[in-house]
C-alpha cells in the first residue's frame, strides 16, 4: 500500500515521539515524516526484489533541477530520483507487524553500501558479487532502521507465514533541496 500516510492510525504511528526520537538520534536533528508504505508478503502477495537503492522522493511539484530525475507520477504523487547529498537526510523505519524469518522473505542488506552514493545498476551487481549479504531477522514488534541509499533485496517468502512491514520515511525538512518540496504520502 502506497501513500499509507493518509490512513490516521499510520499518520499517528508516524509522529509516535518514541520513533521521532529514534529517526532525530540518526540526524542529530528533528525529524519528520513524508512518506510510508505498508509491504505484505504472503501467499496471496509473493513477490522478488532484486537487489537496489530506494532513490526516488515523492515531491510536491514537478521542477526541472539539475541531478533530479527521471520524474515520474505514482498515484497523483510527483516522484523523482534524487541525488545521494539529498538521500543523506532521509531515514526509514521499518515497523515489522510480523516476525521476519529467511522463510518469509526476510529483508537483506549489502552492509556499508550507503556510504557509496547513488550507484548504476552495474555498480550494484557487482558489489552483489563482492560484499556477503547480511539477513535482517527482526521479531514482530522490532524497528530496522535503514538509509535509501543502502543496498538491499528480499527473496519470495517459502513459507505460508506473512510479512508484513510498515516502511516510514523521515526527513530533517519537507523543503529537501533546489526549491523542490518532500510531498506528504
Amino acid at each position: 500500500m502506497r501513500h499509507a500516510l493518509s490512513v490516521p492510525p499510520v499518520a499517528s504511528l508516524a509522529q509516535d515521539p518514541k520513533l521521532l526520537r529514534i529517526a532525530e538520534i540518526v540526524f542529530d536533528a528533528g525529524a519528520m515524516p513524508f512518506r510510508a508504505t505498508l509491504f505484505e508478503k504472503s501467499v496471496r502477495a509473493n513477490w522478488l526484489v532484486a537487489w537496489h537503492q530506494d532513490t526516488a522522493l515523492p515531491l510536491r511539484e514537478r521542477h526541472e533541477v539539475p541531478d533530479w530525475g527521471p520524474w515520474s507520477v505514482k498515484d497523483g504523487v510527483n516522484y523523482a530520483h534524487a541525488p545521494g547529498t539529498v538521500l543523506s537526510h532521509v531515514v526509514a523505519l521499518r515497523v515489522h507487524l510480523d516476525d521476519s524469518a529467511k522463510e518469509n522473505g526476510s529483508l537483506r542488506v549489502l552492509p556499508g553500501t550507503h556510504s557509496h552514493g547513488v550507484l548504476t545498476d552495474e555498480q550494484i551487481r557487482g558489489l552483489a558479487a563482492e560484499v556477503p549479504p547480511e539477513e535482517c531477522l527482526v521479531p514482530c514488534g522490532g524497528i530496522l532502521v535503514m538509509r535509501p541509499l543502502l543496498v538491499h533485496s528480499s527473496s519470495k517468502a517459502r513459507n505460508k507465514n506473512p510479512r508484513r512491514v510498515l516502511h516510514i520515511e523521515y526527513a530533517t525538512s519537507l523543503a529537501i533541496a533546489d526549491g523542490l518540496e518532500l510531498a506528504i504520502a
